[in-house]
């Protein structure tokens, strides 16, 4: 761990806020890839409403990502966003690929919303209880956003 620019947090607080976020990192790097599985092979009859509304998506995450990466800097970590790391590291599912049914995709990118969703919520908390309010925030963010690109997804199979 390099010396971090964040000067108020406590060791321990920094440490686990490093390890908290490069396992969001992972799953949201992990998301990205999964909608533009979905965007680049999506057919159907929704086809372009889905694969416009999957790129805009894949750039908010990505959007995410950087954010996490930032901050993990930011606290003298090392952000792991190698695809090798990544790989090791997600807790999403692995993407179904092989498809280009619009159903399937939209079905499964609600459920990998839904996860990444529910794990910055967690991660709110436990960012709360180290003490470090901005990453506590920077999920917040990220949450909220999650949630409305799932209702976004997910009403299309409503």
């Amino acid at each position: 761990m390099k010396k971090p620019f964040v000067t108020d947090l406590s060791d321990n607080a920094i440490k686990s806020m490093i390890t908290l976020l490069n396992a969001r990192l992972a799953d949201t790097i992990d998301l990205k890839l999964a909608v533009k599985q979905a965007h680049w092979n999506i057919r159907g009859p929704s086809f372009i409403a889905l694969h416009e509304l999957f790129d805009q998506i894949a750039t908010r995450v990505d959007d995410h990502a950087d954010t996490m990466a930032e901050r993990l800097i930011q606290l003298g970590g090392h952000a792991a966003g190698t695809t090798q790391a990544v790989a090791k590291a997600t807790t999403l599912a692995p993407y179904p690929v092989g498809t280009h049914d619009q159903t399937e995709h939209v079905t499964a990118l609600s459920e990998r919303l839904r996860s990444l969703a529910k794990s910055c919520r967690e991660a709110i908390e436990e960012a709360d209880e180290a003490g470090d309010a901005d990453t506590a925030d920077i999920f917040t963010g990220v949450s909220r956003a999650i949630d409305k690109d799932l209702w976004f997804v997910a009403a299309h199979n409503a």
